[in-house]
């Protein structure tokens, strides 16, 4: 049996996956930790991860970016293999993720939900066949009132994975409000919105002369979310040092 710790357990994503890990077999919550301590738990909470004394196989972070370094810390000291579901994050905190990783095996996934990973995929096929054909590239995400960074990691992992596509020479644009030129062919634009209870939609746009090409992915609850936590902590339990992501786990 897989024990899990949940680091941000009293989070929304963490009482999902509280309520849905018990129909996934050979895995099981231990022990959680939250600064918010007022809801019931059939499990052990601590306010701080350095005061979990309960021994688990791996931790998945549903918490906020702050908390990441300290649960890094920890997992590190002890040798526990880390699901890093928390977004947000600098490129300082994913520096560190990264460097953590040569201690310990860690997940680490922009979206944690095979969609977006396949949309992604689809993505960069149509990257490589209309990059040479003007089309123009623009990456639309919307999100719930309540998320606090924008644009969000997956919008960023997507416009990523199309520049690597395109060797790295677009520039990511995330604002046009001041600037009155042209749109230049070697940009691609970044917008956020905000509003209502969107879970989590990402279009890419792929606009040319006369055609367009649009790839969405749309999530309507946050269940998919938690259920690639899980699996994720399946796959990673018995992992060797390094990192790894959505890929590696679709690829088995």
């Amino acid at each position: 049996m897989i024990k899990v710790l949940m680091h941000g357990c009293n989070g929304h994503m963490g009482q999902i996956i509280s309520r849905i890990i018990s129909q996934y077999e050979g895995i099981q919550l231990a022990a959680g930790v939250d600064s918010y301590l007022e809801l019931p738990n059939a499990f052990p909470v601590f306010s701080h991860i350095s005061e979990c004394n309960i021994d688990v196989d791996v931790i998945i972070d549903f918490s906020t970016a702050k908390a990441v370094m300290p649960m890094l810390e920890y997992a590190v000291s002890k040798k526990i293999p880390t699901v890093v579901c928390t977004t947000g994050l600098s490129a300082e905190d994913i520096a560190s993720i990264k460097d953590a990783s040569t201690s310990i095996p860690i997940f680490f996934s922009a979206n944690m939900t095979l969609g977006i990973n396949l949309l992604i995929a689809l993505a960069k096929r149509a990257t490589e066949i209309l990059s040479d054909s003007g089309f123009d590239i623009e990456i639309i995400e919307k999100h719930h009132n309540q998320k606090i960074d924008a644009p969000s990691g997956t919008a960023l992992a997507i416009a990523e994975a199309i520049n690597d596509t395109l060797d790295n020479k677009y520039t990511f644009c995330y604002d046009r409000s001041n600037v009155h030129e042209k749109r230049p062919k070697k940009e691609i634009g970044i917008h956020a919105i905000r509003g209502g209870t969107f879970v989590g939609e990402h279009e890419i746009l792929f606009a040319g002369n006369d055609e367009f090409i649009s790839l969405k992915h749309q999530a309507t609850s946050k269940e998919v979310f938690a259920v690639g936590a899980i699996k994720a902590a399946k796959f990673l339990a018995a992992k060797a040092t390094g990192l790894y992501n959505m890929e590696h786990l679709i690829d088995g």
